[in-house]
This record gives C-alpha cells, sequence and structure tokens, in this order.
C-alpha cells in the first residue's frame, strides 16, 4: 500500500484534495490531505513542513504530491523527513531551485511573459480574475462549493527560501493541466525541462484539476506507483 500526501497550494485548504481522496481510497492505498496555515501570518514554509512531516510520521512508501506552491513545501518534506520519499509527483507545480522563495519564482521563470502570450494566443482576457484563469474548466456545483474553503495566502511565506540543496534521487513526475490558463502548458514543460530536466505528463483539466477531472489525475497518479 501507497501512502499518498497530498499538499494543497496557496491558502492551504486540504478541501481541495477532497474528490481525489476517495478515489485514492477506492484503489486501495492510503490518502493524507494535509491543511496548511497557509492564512497564518505567523507560519511560513517551514511551518508548512512540520504540518506535511507530521501527517505521514514513520510511514515508509510515501508518495508526494505537490500542487502549485505546494512544491516550495516538498522541497523542505524531501529534505527534512525522517524516512525517506518514495516518490514525488508535481501537478501545475512551482517547481523551486535550491535556495529560491516564492516570491522570485515568478519573476525567475518568466511567468508573468508567458501567461500573457498564452492569452492572446487562447483569446481570453490578459487581465486576472478567478473565473478566467481558475474556474474556466469547473463543474458548477463544485466552484460554489469552493468559495467556503478559500483562504488568502500570507505574505510571510512568499519570503521564505526554500532551503534544501537538491531534489532526491527518487522518480519524480510531472503533471500539467492541458487547459492550464494560469500556468500555460508550454510553460510548465520548459519550467520541468530546466528545473528538473523532466518531460511533462498531460492531463485533461486547468490549475485547480484535482477539483475539476479528479478521475483522470487519480489514473496517473496511481500508474506512477505501479512504474
Amino acid at each position: 500500500m501507497t501512502t499518498f500526501v497530498l499538499i494543497p497550494g496557496a491558502g492551504g485548504a486540504a478541501w481541495y484534495w477532497h474528490r481525489v481522496v476517495p478515489l485514492l481510497e477506492q484503489g486501495g492505498h492510503e490518502a493524507l490531505a494535509v491543511d496548511l496555515p497557509g492564512d497564518d501570518p505567523h507560519s511560513g514554509l517551514q511551518a508548512y513542513a512540520d504540518r506535511v512531516i507530521a501527517a505521514f510520521g514513520n510511514r515508509s512508501n510515501v508518495t508526494l504530491v505537490a500542487q502549485s506552491m505546494g512544491a516550495f513545501t516538498a522541497a523542505l518534506v524531501c529534505a527534512r523527513a525522517r524516512t525517506p520519499i518514495r516518490r514525488l509527483v508535481f501537478v501545475n507545480a512551482m517547481i523551486p531551485v535550491p535556495g529560491e522563495m516564492p516570491g522570485e519564482w515568478w519573476d525567475h521563470t518568466g511567468w508573468l511573459e508567458a501567461r500573457i502570450a498564452a492569452a492572446k494566443l487562447g483569446g481570453y482576457s490578459i487581465e486576472f480574475d478567478l473565473a478566467t484563469y481558475f474556474l474556466h474548466d469547473f463543474p458548477k456545483g463544485v466552484a460554489e462549493q469552493g468559495a467556503a474553503h478559500e483562504r488568502r495566502e500570507a505574505e510571510i511565506a512568499f519570503y521564505e527560501r526554500a532551503d534544501f540543496q537538491a531534489w532526491p534521487e527518487v522518480p519524480i513526475h510531472v503533471v500539467v493541466g492541458k487547459v492550464d490558463r494560469f500556468f500555460p502548458r508550454d510553460f510548465q514543460a520548459r519550467v520541468a525541462r530546466q528545473r528538473l530536466g523532466k518531460p511533462i505528463d498531460e492531463t485533461p483539466g486547468g490549475q485547480l484539476v484535482a477539483l475539476s477531472n479528479p478521475r483522470d489525475l487519480t489514473e496517473l497518479l496511481l500508474g506512477y506507483i505501479t512504474k
């Protein structure tokens, strides 16, 4: 049995994974969606890593799955966990390099230029709003539920460095939503190639694919543990 430890992105709401958790459990595995204190102005990346490490304890067969900004937390978890992580999966993720701060990642990767270029090519607004960039592929009911779980990410985490030396020598997979408008597909492919030397795996869905298309995402996750 694999323990999937699911790290949310900015805001830290474990609810983000609530449609994936039962599907992983139906597959005979353990799924731990970790709730992070993303809106706490006194808790940054190290506190997030503490929360994740405490969630899986001494379990020895852990697949760490990190969404968006959760990749920064994953870096610290890999560096600090008492038992080695077996596998790492990024999902539409802000993949860091050692010593980088989340607040630096945007300029370092050329994200804004890539987002605007993709918007012009795709024919949607270059001005950010939640409906256009996050909810465009959502089932209506899920989008309505999500409002109750939104938490604004506190500034502290954006200015805390990812204090790790290198990614572990374990299988690493990069999952990209084909219609992600916030982190466009080609942008993510470039970042994965430049920072990890890895190709991407695509799945239908946008930035919040665990909510908009949990089944296809889960199939990818289950496929990784059989390789």
